[in-house]
């Protein structure tokens, strides 16, 4: 009986193992399934802490509903009745000291109609005459290779990519928006506007999918995401799943692989999955010849800053959602969501939460990462303040550290993966890299990537 072994019990190694499980299943055959995880408990940066009537999350708060692949999971382990969908609302940008909405209508910032082009307060009359000029500029020169940041501004002018679309844009993909692809982000506005000439009349032809998917965008459960990997984990009856228990090393030996454990174990198995952060994977394979590939995968960190209030929720502005900041802000934080209301059920009692992001390209990060827990409050007390006016002092304060934690795709990675996977199928035969670092950030991405990756395997242990 062959040995497959997954490192990582992330939500990537978590659907692998659930995907070769049921494909073992349905075909009456039979491995060996072993899921190692050095934390206490699976889920890997999808991990839910509840605390004072709280539900946080350290990690992303929720699921991007459209993923086909994630209502197909969903319904394969039998938890509809689980799901919440987010309440829909205003999100802002911060900028020169106020809220601004986002207009109505628009995708990323980007406008769908004349409409909501002119309610925007972000951008100046010239700014919006400058928008309208997109459907008499043809696209010569740029494919999906490109950067987002220079397609957008070539085709919609500087000032609403400053000012309305790139606020949103780095918030979402947690990078410089000239720095990453147009692949890696929003693949669809080349082809919108190869075909019908100018961005806005591709968004607005595709409105009725971008209205229905605006709706219910996003979806957690509840009792936080955790619970989902809960239900994984339940459902994994044939899979030996060893928790607490770090892997330090992975060699191959012949036509099998040896791990081993911190503890000084060692086990075999004929495939391995390595379902971990980039670096890990390579500090496990210790292969010089390798290290210039891996090397090539870049990371970010941020901050999370999770504070509750003994407030009622409803002080918040009517509909709002979160903010954005722009770069001509008094605040601190990138952004900011208000939990309690954009997630009714992460407050029992309809307390206030909100959650502020610390990120990385942030001009004062280096400050920031040094800082003590109660300098780090303070701070986000002040942005509080400055924001929404409240000075009251919080009952309750979560802060999440993701140093190197967070991937970024750059213009180069799509080469890069190619590369590491050419030498990897060269040099380690049966062993496999999954995960958020090489094949897409979102949950509904790594989903993906677990149910092909547990093809693979089977691929390989069927031969």
């Amino acid at each position: 009986m062959k040995t497959v072994t997954v490192i990582g019990g992330g939500i990537t190694g978590l659907c692998t193992m659930f995907y070769l499980q049921k494909q073992l299943k349905e075909r009456n055959l039979s491995a060996r399934l072993v899921l190692l995880e050095k934390n206490p408990y699976l889920g890997g940066k999808m991990h839910t802490v509840r605390e004072n009537g709280f539900i946080m999350e350290t990690g992303a708060d929720s699921i991007v509903a459209r993923y086909p692949s994630v209502q197909k999971l969903i319904q394969e382990l039998d938890f509809e009745s689980e799901v919440v969908y987010n309440e829909t609302g205003i999100s802002y940008i911060h900028t020169n000291h106020e809220l601004h909405a986002i207009p109505k209508e628009s995708v990323f910032g980007i406008p769908m109609t004349v409409e909501s082009l002119k309610a925007s307060t972000l951008i100046s009359e010239e700014g919006k005459q400058r928008v309208l000029k997109d459907e008499e500029i043809p696209n010569t020169k740029f494919t999906k290779e490109s950067s987002i940041g220079e397609f957008l501004e070539y085709f919609l002018g500087k000032e609403i990519v400053e000012k309305q679309i790139a606020p949103v844009l780095a918030g979402v993909y947690s990078g410089d928006i000239y720095k990453l692809s147009i692949a890696s982000t929003l693949p669809y506005l080349v082809d919108y506007k190869n075909e019908y000439g100018s961005l806005m009349k591709g968004l607005q032809a595709n409105r009725e999918k971008f209205e229905r998917e605006a709706n219910k965008k996003f979806l957690s459960f509840k009792n936080g995401l955790s619970q989902l990997i809960d239900r994984l984990e339940e459902l994994l009856d044939t899979v030996e799943i060893r928790k607490n228990t770090e892997t330090i090393r992975v060699e191959k030996k012949n036509d099998l692989y040896e791990i081993t454990l911190a503890n000084g174990e060692k086990l075999e198995a004929d495939v391995v999955v390595l379902a971990l952060p980039n670096q890990v994977v390579k500090n496990l394979l210790k292969d010089e010849e390798l290290d210039p590939y891996f090397n090539q995968f870049k990371n970010a960190s941020a901050i999370t800053m999770y504070l509750g209030f003994d407030l009622p929720d409803s002080i918040l502005p009517q509909d709002g959602t979160g903010f954005i900041v722009s770069h001509n802000s008094d605040l601190v934080c990138n952004a900011s969501t208000w939990t309690s209301r954009k997630w009714k059920h992460t407050s029992k009692d309809g307390n206030l939460l909100v959650r502020l992001f610390y990120k990385e390209n942030n001009p004062r990060y280096h400050e920031l990462k040094v800082m003590s827990d109660e300098e780090l409050t303070k701070v986000a007390l002040n942005d509080i303040k400055l924001s929404l006016n409240i000075e009251e002092q919080p009952n309750m304060v979560k802060i999440t550290k993701w140093i190197d934690a967070m991937p970024k795709y750059d213009l180069a990675h799509h080469e890069a993966l190619q590369e590491v996977l050419s030498k990897l199928k060269e040099r380690y035969p049966n062993l496999l890299i999954a995960g958020c670092s090489y094949f897409g950030v979102g949950i509904g991405a790594c989903i993906d990537n677990g149910k092909e990756t547990a093809e693979n395997i089977f691929e390989l242990i069927s031969q």
